[in-house]
């Protein structure tokens, strides 16, 4: 009866600690393309549930048809810092689900600031305004093929144009992308 105790009590306290703690990568760098931007990003993990995503991005622009001449696309730089809360690393890791490279869900919250620094387009003298914005967001990052991500996030937050006579507007923030980290 002692050695069942003894086999079944060991057993059970390997099963314990061989279970891994899912969290947060220290560091994925890497870029991302889609319809809505392109970005290099660096996101550092904090705790094993929270990391904090610099980047820079450029945001396009089209425009075209009947009222104007040609078709023209522009280029804008935008600059944004994003902490974010992975929510479930556990569940997922548990599911036997892939986790690397910050493979969740999770919830975050975008500041961004475009500047005024240059506008790359086919049309001359376009200017943008600078602008601040903070958007709460939610999304889903998944990896495959090793270092190849896609990234899906949805949120809506407020902005300002950063000169006299502007009020706060709505912001949103819709983003589908296909990345590499490096």
């Amino acid at each position: 009866m002692k050695k069942i105790i003894l086999m079944t009590t060991l057993f059970l306290g390997i099963q314990v600690f061989s279970q891994e703690k899912a969290s947060v990568e220290k560091s994925v760098t890497g870029i991302q393309i889609g319809f809505f931007g392109a970005e290099f990003y660096n996101e550092a993990g904090l705790s094993e549930k929270f990391s904090i995503r610099s980047q820079l991005e450029l945001y396009p622009s089209i425009w075209g048809g009947d009222m104007y001449s040609k078709t023209g696309f522009a280029l804008t730089p935008a600059i944004s810092l994003t902490p974010k809360f992975y929510y479930n690393f556990q569940r997922r890791k548990d599911l036997g689900k892939n986790t690397s490279n910050n493979s969740g869900n999770y919830v975050a919250l975008k500041v961004e600031y475009i500047p005024e620094w240059f506008v790359i387009s086919n049309t001359k003298d376009i200017q943008v305004s600078e602008t601040i914005s903070i958007v709460p967001t939610w999304g889903f990052r998944r990896n495959f093929a090793k270092n190849f991500n896609y990234e899906f996030k949805a949120g809506l937050g407020v902005g300002k144009i950063l000169k006299k006579g502007y009020s706060t507007q709505v912001i949103p923030d819709l983003s589908f992308k296909i990345g590499y980290d490096f």
